[in-house]
């Protein structure tokens, strides 16, 4: 089939529609999944979360961290999720989420104005052969000693994904025991639309 024959295929409508949410016009180029952090304030009440995760399951979505936490309301939880995928799928969450009897507000932050931090706990095998060595890493991306046992030394880093990922892949050669990641944590850096 030639891409003429598949664009005919499609009403002028579905055209339109594909076009406006920047999706591909042809109906055999898939469009590639794309990072997403979703922001989503709730009322703080019993089963907000479980309703949350269920939507994302039911609908077979992939979560990659969720972090959920109080806001300067304690009557106020805001919950952030980084997921993945298409600009349709994405929009069919959100409207999803909006909806959820406890959402109070739901954005989808934008990823070039975004701030995001994630905390790590990073165990890594420890002798004095590599002490200094350890050290140097640890300076490197602002990591803090925060337990050492004759056997490991356990660091705190802070940062964005990118940042905890590499920490990770210069401590992998020292032998890292266990590792502990809080989920990511993000806000706009401007002030949301609509406020």
């Amino acid at each position: 089939m030639s891409n003429e024959t598949i664009t005919l295929e499609l009403t002028p409508q579905q055209i339109l529609r594909k076009k406006a949410n920047g999706e591909t016009v042809l109906l055999d180029v898939p469009e590639d999944p794309r990072r997403h952090v979703i922001s989503l304030r709730l009322e703080n009440h019993v089963g907000a979360l479980n309703r949350v995760i269920n939507l994302f399951s039911a609908r077979n979505f992939n979560l990659d961290s969720v972090t959920v936490g109080p806001t300067e309301d304690p009557t106020v939880s805001v919950m952030t999720i980084a997921t993945s995928g298409t600009r349709r799928q994405i929009k069919q969450v959100l409207r999803l989420l909006d909806r959820l009897l406890d959402t109070l507000s739901v954005d989808d932050l934008p990823l070039e104005s975004l701030v995001e931090r994630e905390l790590c706990l990073v165990k890594v095998e420890y002798t004095t052969a590599n002490r200094a060595e350890l050290m140097d890493i640890a300076k490197i991306f602002r990591a803090q000693v925060v337990n050492v046992t004759p056997e490991s030394m356990t660091f705190e880093v802070t940062g964005p994904t990118a940042k905890i990922n590499a920490f990770m892949g210069m401590m992998k050669p020292h032998g890292i025991i266990e590792v502990a990641r809080s989920g990511r944590v993000a806000l706009r850096r401007d002030m949301p639309y609509g406020t």
